[in-house]
Protein backbone atom coordinates (compact mmCIF):
# COMPACT_ATOMS: atom_id res chain seq x y z
CA UNK A 1 0.00 0.00 0.00
CA UNK A 2 1.70 3.27 -1.09
CA UNK A 3 2.00 5.70 1.83
CA UNK A 4 2.45 9.45 1.46
CA UNK A 5 4.95 10.54 4.11
CA UNK A 6 7.16 13.55 4.81
CA UNK A 7 9.54 12.15 2.21
CA UNK A 8 6.98 12.82 -0.53
CA UNK A 9 5.77 16.06 1.10
CA UNK A 10 8.98 17.63 2.50
CA UNK A 11 9.07 20.21 5.27
CA UNK A 12 8.24 23.69 3.99
CA UNK A 13 10.74 26.53 4.01
CA UNK A 14 8.66 29.33 5.53
CA UNK A 15 10.66 32.14 3.96
CA UNK A 16 9.81 30.91 0.49
CA UNK A 17 6.65 28.91 1.04
CA UNK A 18 3.68 30.03 -1.01
CA UNK A 19 0.48 29.08 0.80
CA UNK A 20 -1.43 29.12 -2.47
CA UNK A 21 -0.90 25.67 -3.95
CA UNK A 22 0.14 25.56 -7.59
CA UNK A 23 -2.74 24.91 -9.94
CA UNK A 24 -2.56 21.44 -11.40
CA UNK A 25 -2.54 21.02 -15.16
CA UNK A 26 -5.69 19.10 -16.08
CA UNK A 27 -6.86 18.39 -19.62
CA UNK A 28 -10.23 19.78 -20.66
CA UNK A 29 -12.65 16.89 -20.11
CA UNK A 30 -15.27 16.89 -22.85
CA UNK A 31 -16.03 13.42 -24.17
CA UNK A 32 -19.13 12.82 -22.04
CA UNK A 33 -20.75 16.20 -22.79
CA UNK A 34 -22.94 15.12 -25.71
CA UNK A 35 -24.00 11.67 -24.54
CA UNK A 36 -27.44 10.36 -23.77
CA UNK A 37 -27.51 9.66 -20.02
CA UNK A 38 -29.50 6.65 -18.86
CA UNK A 39 -28.86 5.71 -15.24
CA UNK A 40 -29.69 2.34 -13.69
CA UNK A 41 -31.84 2.68 -10.56
CA UNK A 42 -30.15 1.69 -7.34
CA UNK A 43 -31.10 -1.83 -6.14
CA UNK A 44 -32.44 -2.70 -9.59
CA UNK A 45 -30.82 -6.14 -9.40
CA UNK A 46 -28.65 -5.59 -12.47
CA UNK A 47 -25.62 -3.70 -13.76
CA UNK A 48 -26.74 -4.04 -17.39
CA UNK A 49 -28.38 -1.14 -19.24
CA UNK A 50 -30.40 -1.71 -22.41
CA UNK A 51 -30.63 1.06 -25.00
CA UNK A 52 -33.37 0.47 -27.57
CA UNK A 53 -33.27 1.96 -31.06
CA UNK A 54 -36.22 1.84 -33.48
CA UNK A 55 -35.43 1.76 -37.20
CA UNK A 56 -36.98 4.09 -39.74
CA UNK A 57 -39.71 2.83 -42.07
CA UNK A 58 -39.11 2.99 -45.80
CA UNK A 59 -41.14 5.55 -47.73
CA UNK A 60 -44.60 4.33 -48.75
CA UNK A 61 -44.41 5.28 -52.45
CA UNK A 62 -46.86 2.70 -53.82
CA UNK A 63 -50.35 4.18 -54.44
CA UNK A 64 -53.21 2.63 -52.45
CA UNK A 65 -55.69 0.49 -54.35
CA UNK A 66 -59.27 1.55 -53.89
CA UNK A 67 -60.96 -0.58 -51.26
CA UNK A 68 -57.86 -2.68 -50.56
CA UNK A 69 -56.09 -2.52 -47.22
CA UNK A 70 -52.30 -2.47 -47.72
CA UNK A 71 -50.08 -5.04 -46.02
CA UNK A 72 -48.69 -2.49 -43.58
CA UNK A 73 -45.21 -2.28 -42.12
CA UNK A 74 -43.49 -3.69 -39.07
CA UNK A 75 -41.36 -1.84 -36.58
CA UNK A 76 -37.73 -2.93 -36.34
CA UNK A 77 -35.99 -2.78 -32.98
CA UNK A 78 -32.31 -2.94 -32.10
CA UNK A 79 -31.34 -3.51 -28.46
CA UNK A 80 -27.89 -2.35 -27.37
CA UNK A 81 -26.67 -3.45 -23.95
CA UNK A 82 -23.78 -2.28 -21.80
CA UNK A 83 -22.57 -3.37 -18.39
CA UNK A 84 -21.68 -0.76 -15.80
CA UNK A 85 -18.30 -1.22 -14.11
CA UNK A 86 -16.84 0.29 -10.96
CA UNK A 87 -13.70 2.43 -10.94
CA UNK A 88 -11.77 4.14 -8.18
CA UNK A 89 -8.51 4.98 -6.47
CA UNK A 90 -7.22 6.37 -3.19
CA UNK A 91 -4.14 7.76 -1.51
CA UNK A 92 -2.89 7.21 2.02
CA UNK A 93 -1.18 9.91 4.11
CA UNK A 94 0.63 9.52 7.40
CA UNK A 95 -0.36 11.21 10.66
CA UNK A 96 2.89 13.19 10.61
CA UNK A 97 1.92 14.74 7.27
CA UNK A 98 -1.52 15.74 8.58
CA UNK A 99 -0.21 17.55 11.67
CA UNK A 100 3.12 18.89 10.41
CA UNK A 101 2.41 20.04 6.87
CA UNK A 102 1.18 23.59 6.35
CA UNK A 103 -0.99 22.36 3.46
CA UNK A 104 -4.56 21.17 4.02
CA UNK A 105 -3.38 17.81 2.69
CA UNK A 106 -6.64 15.85 2.85
CA UNK A 107 -8.59 18.73 1.29
CA UNK A 108 -6.01 18.99 -1.48
CA UNK A 109 -6.10 15.21 -1.88
CA UNK A 110 -9.87 15.31 -2.41
CA UNK A 111 -9.43 17.82 -5.23
CA UNK A 112 -6.69 15.71 -6.81
CA UNK A 113 -8.94 12.66 -6.56
CA UNK A 114 -11.71 14.62 -8.29
CA UNK A 115 -9.35 15.52 -11.12
CA UNK A 116 -8.31 11.89 -11.48
CA UNK A 117 -11.93 10.74 -11.52
CA UNK A 118 -12.87 13.18 -14.27
CA UNK A 119 -9.82 12.26 -16.33
CA UNK A 120 -10.53 8.54 -15.90
CA UNK A 121 -14.16 8.70 -17.06
CA UNK A 122 -13.28 11.05 -19.91
CA UNK A 123 -10.64 8.65 -21.22
CA UNK A 124 -12.94 5.64 -20.83
CA UNK A 125 -15.61 7.39 -22.90
CA UNK A 126 -13.06 8.63 -25.44
CA UNK A 127 -11.66 5.16 -26.07
CA UNK A 128 -15.16 3.76 -26.71
CA UNK A 129 -15.93 6.53 -29.20
CA UNK A 130 -12.59 6.11 -30.98
CA UNK A 131 -13.31 2.40 -31.51
CA UNK A 132 -16.22 3.25 -33.83
CA UNK A 133 -16.37 1.86 -37.36
CA UNK A 134 -16.82 5.17 -39.22
CA UNK A 135 -13.31 6.39 -40.03
CA UNK A 136 -11.42 8.39 -42.64
CA UNK A 137 -7.64 7.97 -42.89
CA UNK A 138 -5.68 10.99 -44.08
CA UNK A 139 -3.34 10.32 -46.97
CA UNK A 140 -3.92 8.96 -50.46
CA UNK A 141 -5.04 5.35 -50.49
CA UNK A 142 -4.71 4.81 -46.75
CA UNK A 143 -7.14 2.25 -45.34
CA UNK A 144 -5.76 1.60 -41.84
CA UNK A 145 -4.10 3.39 -38.94
CA UNK A 146 -0.78 1.72 -39.78
CA UNK A 147 -0.90 3.31 -43.26
CA UNK A 148 -0.85 6.89 -41.91
CA UNK A 149 2.64 8.31 -42.48
CA UNK A 150 4.38 11.56 -41.72
CA UNK A 151 2.85 14.19 -43.99
CA UNK A 152 -0.59 12.55 -44.03
CA UNK A 153 -2.14 15.52 -42.25
CA UNK A 154 -5.81 16.28 -41.86
CA UNK A 155 -7.38 18.12 -44.80
CA UNK A 156 -10.56 20.07 -45.44
CA UNK A 157 -11.52 17.27 -47.81
CA UNK A 158 -11.40 14.86 -44.85
CA UNK A 159 -13.77 17.11 -42.92
CA UNK A 160 -16.04 17.55 -45.94
CA UNK A 161 -16.19 13.77 -46.24
CA UNK A 162 -17.24 13.31 -42.60
CA UNK A 163 -19.97 15.93 -42.99
CA UNK A 164 -21.25 14.29 -46.17
CA UNK A 165 -21.27 10.85 -44.54
CA UNK A 166 -23.16 12.03 -41.46
CA UNK A 167 -25.75 13.82 -43.58
CA UNK A 168 -26.11 10.80 -45.86
CA UNK A 169 -26.77 8.72 -42.73
CA UNK A 170 -29.57 11.13 -41.74
CA UNK A 171 -27.61 12.13 -38.65
CA UNK A 172 -29.00 15.09 -36.75
CA UNK A 173 -26.93 17.94 -35.41
CA UNK A 174 -26.29 18.37 -31.71
CA UNK A 175 -28.59 20.88 -30.04
CA UNK A 176 -27.85 20.16 -26.36
CA UNK A 177 -24.90 19.33 -24.16
CA UNK A 178 -24.49 18.00 -20.63
CA UNK A 179 -23.62 20.77 -18.18
CA UNK A 180 -20.06 20.35 -16.99
CA UNK A 181 -20.93 21.84 -13.59
CA UNK A 182 -23.59 19.24 -12.73
CA UNK A 183 -22.71 16.29 -14.96
CA UNK A 184 -26.34 15.51 -15.79
CA UNK A 185 -28.48 18.58 -16.61
CA UNK A 186 -28.41 19.73 -20.23
CA UNK A 187 -28.33 23.15 -21.84
CA UNK A 188 -29.12 24.18 -25.43
CA UNK A 189 -26.36 24.87 -27.96
CA UNK A 190 -26.36 26.12 -31.53
CA UNK A 191 -27.10 23.17 -33.82
CA UNK A 192 -23.97 21.59 -35.28
CA UNK A 193 -21.94 18.42 -35.48
CA UNK A 194 -19.34 18.45 -32.70
CA UNK A 195 -15.68 17.70 -33.32
CA UNK A 196 -13.32 16.80 -30.47
CA UNK A 197 -9.84 17.66 -31.66
CA UNK A 198 -6.33 17.69 -30.24
CA UNK A 199 -4.67 21.15 -30.11
CA UNK A 200 -1.89 19.91 -32.41
CA UNK A 201 -4.48 19.06 -35.07
CA UNK A 202 -6.51 22.15 -34.19
CA UNK A 203 -3.59 24.33 -35.28
CA UNK A 204 -3.51 22.54 -38.63
CA UNK A 205 -7.27 22.89 -39.13
CA UNK A 206 -7.16 26.60 -38.37
CA UNK A 207 -4.26 27.11 -40.79
CA UNK A 208 -6.09 25.24 -43.55
CA UNK A 209 -9.47 26.75 -42.92
CA UNK A 210 -8.45 30.39 -42.60
CA UNK A 211 -8.59 30.66 -46.38
CA UNK A 212 -11.98 28.90 -46.53
CA UNK A 213 -15.08 31.06 -46.69
CA UNK A 214 -16.94 28.75 -44.30
CA UNK A 215 -14.41 28.89 -41.43
CA UNK A 216 -15.40 31.17 -38.54
CA UNK A 217 -12.94 31.52 -35.63
CA UNK A 218 -14.67 31.55 -32.27
CA UNK A 219 -13.71 35.17 -31.58
CA UNK A 220 -15.69 36.25 -34.64
CA UNK A 221 -18.95 34.51 -33.73
CA UNK A 222 -21.91 36.88 -33.93
CA UNK A 223 -22.62 36.10 -30.26
CA UNK A 224 -20.31 34.82 -27.55
CA UNK A 225 -23.14 33.70 -25.27
CA UNK A 226 -23.32 30.17 -26.69
CA UNK A 227 -19.59 29.50 -26.97
CA UNK A 228 -18.62 26.16 -25.44
CA UNK A 229 -15.56 25.69 -23.26
CA UNK A 230 -12.61 24.77 -25.46
CA UNK A 231 -14.31 25.87 -28.69
CA UNK A 232 -11.94 27.25 -31.33
CA UNK A 233 -14.23 27.83 -34.31
CA UNK A 234 -16.58 26.30 -36.85
CA UNK A 235 -16.24 24.98 -40.38
CA UNK A 236 -19.44 24.37 -42.36
CA UNK A 237 -21.58 22.22 -40.02
CA UNK A 238 -18.82 21.38 -37.50
CA UNK A 239 -17.95 23.15 -34.25
CA UNK A 240 -14.48 22.26 -32.94
CA UNK A 241 -13.65 21.64 -29.27
CA UNK A 242 -9.97 21.33 -28.35
CA UNK A 243 -8.66 19.10 -25.58
CA UNK A 244 -5.33 17.46 -24.74
CA UNK A 245 -7.37 14.35 -23.90
CA UNK A 246 -8.18 13.74 -27.57
CA UNK A 247 -7.10 10.25 -28.59
CA UNK A 248 -3.53 9.72 -29.78
CA UNK A 249 -2.56 6.29 -31.09
CA UNK A 250 1.05 6.40 -29.97
CA UNK A 251 3.47 4.90 -32.49
CA UNK A 252 0.66 3.28 -34.48
CA UNK A 253 1.41 4.86 -37.87
CA UNK A 254 4.00 4.14 -40.54
CA UNK A 255 7.49 4.52 -39.09
CA UNK A 256 5.99 4.37 -35.58
CA UNK A 257 4.61 7.91 -35.82
CA UNK A 258 1.78 9.01 -33.54
CA UNK A 259 -1.67 9.04 -35.16
CA UNK A 260 -4.19 11.62 -33.94
CA UNK A 261 -7.93 10.90 -33.83
CA UNK A 262 -10.39 13.71 -34.57
CA UNK A 263 -13.94 12.77 -33.63
CA UNK A 264 -17.03 14.23 -35.32
CA UNK A 265 -20.25 13.47 -33.43
CA UNK A 266 -23.93 13.77 -34.26
CA UNK A 267 -26.91 13.70 -31.90
CA UNK A 268 -27.82 10.39 -30.24
CA UNK A 269 -24.50 8.83 -31.26
CA UNK A 270 -23.63 7.43 -27.84
CA UNK A 271 -24.78 7.06 -24.28
CA UNK A 272 -23.31 6.84 -20.80
CA UNK A 273 -24.72 5.07 -17.77
CA UNK A 274 -24.12 5.12 -14.02
CA UNK A 275 -25.91 3.51 -11.09
CA UNK A 276 -28.12 6.13 -9.42
CA UNK A 277 -26.55 7.31 -6.19
CA UNK A 278 -23.26 5.64 -7.12
CA UNK A 279 -22.15 7.92 -9.96
CA UNK A 280 -19.31 9.35 -7.86
CA UNK A 281 -18.35 9.24 -4.21
CA UNK A 282 -15.49 10.99 -2.46
CA UNK A 283 -14.47 8.78 0.45
CA UNK A 284 -12.28 10.14 3.27
CA UNK A 285 -11.17 7.89 6.13
CA UNK A 286 -9.64 9.86 9.02
CA UNK A 287 -6.81 8.72 11.26
CA UNK A 288 -7.81 5.71 13.34
CA UNK A 289 -10.92 4.89 11.34
CA UNK A 290 -9.43 1.51 10.42
CA UNK A 291 -9.69 0.38 14.03
CA UNK A 292 -7.23 -2.38 14.95
CA UNK A 293 -5.76 -2.22 11.42
CA UNK A 294 -4.42 1.24 12.38
CA UNK A 295 -3.88 0.83 16.14
CA UNK A 296 -1.72 3.96 16.50
CA UNK A 297 -3.85 6.29 14.30
CA UNK A 298 -1.04 6.64 11.77
CA UNK A 299 -2.88 6.55 8.44
CA UNK A 300 -5.67 8.51 6.76
CA UNK A 301 -7.00 7.98 3.24
CA UNK A 302 -8.81 9.99 0.59
CA UNK A 303 -10.30 8.30 -2.44
CA UNK A 304 -13.06 8.16 -5.00
CA UNK A 305 -15.34 5.49 -6.42
CA UNK A 306 -17.60 5.69 -9.46
CA UNK A 307 -19.82 3.54 -11.65
CA UNK A 308 -19.66 4.14 -15.38
CA UNK A 309 -20.00 2.74 -18.87
CA UNK A 310 -20.07 4.40 -22.30
CA UNK A 311 -21.60 2.82 -25.40
CA UNK A 312 -21.93 3.77 -29.06
CA UNK A 313 -25.65 3.71 -29.88
CA UNK A 314 -25.44 4.32 -33.62
CA UNK A 315 -22.24 3.83 -35.61
CA UNK A 316 -23.72 5.93 -38.42
CA UNK A 317 -23.66 9.01 -36.20
CA UNK A 318 -19.93 8.98 -35.40
CA UNK A 319 -17.06 9.68 -37.77
CA UNK A 320 -13.34 9.81 -37.02
CA UNK A 321 -10.42 11.26 -38.96
CA UNK A 322 -7.03 9.70 -38.26
CA UNK A 323 -4.05 11.80 -39.30
CA UNK A 324 -0.42 12.65 -38.64
CA UNK A 325 0.58 15.79 -36.77
CA UNK A 326 2.86 17.13 -39.51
Amino acid sequence: MPLTTRTEIPAEVNNFYDRTLLERAVSLLVHTRWAQIRDIPRNAGTKVIKFRRYGNLTAATTPLTEGITPAGSQLSVTDITATVAQYGDYITVSDIVTYESEDAVLMEAAEIMGDQNGDTLDQLCRDILCAGTGVVYSGAGNVATADVAAGDVITLANLDSTIATLKSNNARKMTRQVNASTGYNTSPIKAAFISIIHPVIGVKVRTLAETATNWIPVEKYASQSGVMEGEIGSYHDIRFIETNNAKIKAGAGTGAIDVYCTLVLAANAYGITRVSGEALKNIVKPLGSAGSADPLDQRATSGWKATFVAKILNENYIQRVESAAV
